[in-house]
């Protein structure tokens, strides 16, 4: 399991974190490992290889919200960009960019 140290090497912006579990440290890390372990994630991934922007939207929306309430910053910030390029049906190299989210997410998961 991750450690606050760790996520805070990586960008996270822990305080902000910390304070939406009431300064628990044992809760945060918890729902830390549960947002980065959403199966939607994978979902992700699925949708946009098929070409299902509708659904990788919604998808991608759904995870950034979980994300950014845990203040994982740069993974946040990854999700809200390929988010609106989604939004827009922007075309985009949408594997380059599912493919740094997962590489974020590696980091932040300790994997």
């Amino acid at each position: 399991m991750i450690t606050i140290e760790e996520l805070k090497n990586n960008g996270a912006d822990v305080n902000t974190g910390l304070s939406r579990c009431v300064g628990k440290e044992d809760l945060y890390l918890k729902l830390v490992n549960m947002g980065l372990g959403d199966a939607k994630f994978e979902e992700l991934g699925v949708a946009l290889q098929s070409g299902d922007l509708q659904k990788a939207f919604e998808l991608c929306h759904a995870l950034k919200g979980v994300i950014g309430n845990l203040a994982l910053t740069p993974l946040f910030d990854s999700l809200s960009a390929l988010t609106e390029k989604l939004r827009a049906k922007e075309e985009a190299d949408y594997p380059a960019l599912y493919a740094e989210i997962l590489s974020l997410r590696s980091q932040f998961s300790g994997s």
